[in-house]
């Protein structure tokens, strides 16, 4: 009896002590570390120069009339619902994407004034997760000539806030130079 005691009380003691370091210590430590790195914990929040909210850095949205650079194409619910995040998951031959495809690119190339053989693959396909909030910068030159005039801008001003407004690659060699489109509206607002 006196060892089935021990056991017991062996028993308790380890379930007490892991109740306090894993149920009370080890959230509260993940949640101190949380507090430390705010862009990451609380949503990576944009705000514009009045330090409103407009947006994330990691979701991306649609912004409307020819004054805006355009975001990739949303698969996402309504568009950019982040609640709905996924692909359209249809084949590349699956009639239903192709010909939304060529529908798209007719779309950006007659908003755009460039040939439809020049439209880049993200100006008419959305990401896996329908939320990208980056495009190539091929797709954000494209869009330099439309958004210039039509707010009244040297061309050459807006490229530059593309150039200055392009990612490289990650550790220069992961992924693909990229463009987040909130980012570089903001920019352009603040230019104007």
């Amino acid at each position: 009896m006196n060892l089935l005691l021990r056991q017991a009380w062996s028993g308790l003691r380890l379930l007490l002590a892991f109740t306090v370091i894993l149920g009370v210590a080890y959230p509260v430590a993940v949640f101190a570390v949380g507090r430390f790195i705010p862009a990451q914990s609380d949503g990576s929040y944009v705000t514009d120069a009045q330090g409103r909210v407009v947006g994330s850095a990691l979701i991306g949205q649609a912004f409307e009339g020819p004054e805006w650079f355009q975001s990739r194409p949303s698969a996402a619910g309504a568009g950019y619902d982040s609640l709905a995040s996924g692909g359209s998951n249809l084949a590349a031959d699956n009639p239903d994407l192709v010909s939304v495809v060529a529908h798209r690119k007719a779309a950006v190339a007659a908003r755009d004034g460039a040939d439809p053989a020049s439209v880049p693959a993200d100006a008419v396909t959305a990401s896996g997760s329908g939320l990208d909030p980056d495009i190539s910068p091929e797709y954000a030159m494209l869009q330099v000539a439309r958004v210039a005039a039509s707010r009244a801008l040297d061309p050459a001003r807006v490229r530059a806030l593309v150039e200055e407004q392009t990612q490289g690659r990650l550790l220069g060699f992961i992924g693909e130079p990229r463009v987040n489109v909130l980012a570089l509206n903001l920019a352009l607002e603040r230019a104007t």
